[in-house]
């Protein structure tokens, strides 16, 4: 009997092992599945770590927004949630129309985080979870030449906003 407890025991552990690594798995790919693609600018950023690997760090003309943008009726927090309503130009590139609190009913929008640290008056910062882009070395090196000249990011977005970078395109 106690056998039989321990294995059972050791079986809904490891499901539930399993099924955290599976829910991570697919809370990073799901986004890939969206029907919505869109081409953000990037702005150059060293993208060197000793730390981190063979990555490039990127950040984005929607990355800092001027306040002008935010549509809500209170000041915004650190680390708040917000959705930034995507307005695509004739040359297919997405820039920011809107600030929001709320996810929109209808659009292309991306969500992401208040990252106000200084509490600069003139712009918000927001941070999107796109911000790293993970590749073999030498493609690192040839992608940090070519941020450095601008790129654009192509993102994939699901259904509730969030992104996924798909890949890195020459402007």
């Amino acid at each position: 009997m106690r056998l039989r407890a321990t294995v059972i025991g050791l079986a809904l552990v490891s499901f539930l092992q399993i099924g955290v690594l599976g829910f991570e798995y697919l809370g990073a790919v799901y986004p890939h599945w969206g029907d919505v693609t869109v081409k953000l600018k990037t702005v150059p950023v060293d993208p060197r770590s000793l730390f981190r690997g063979n990555y490039a760090r990127l950040r984005y003309e929607i990355s800092r927004l001027p306040k002008s943008l935010y549509q809500g009726d209170r000041p915004l927090r650190e680390n708040e949630r917000v959705y930034v309503l995507l307005e695509r130009n004739d040359d297919g590139i997405s820039s920011a129309r809107a600030i929001l609190l709320e996810a929109p009913a209808q659009g292309s929008f991306v969500r992401g985080r208040v990252k106000n640290r200084w509490r600069k008056q003139e712009e918000i910062r927001i941070s999107y979870g796109i911000e790293a882009y993970f590749a073999p070395k030498r493609e690192a090196l040839a992608l940090e030449r070519r941020l450095r000249s601008g790129a654009l990011a192509e993102v994939s977005l699901a259904s509730n906003g969030k992104a996924a970078l798909k890949s890195i395109l020459a402007e």
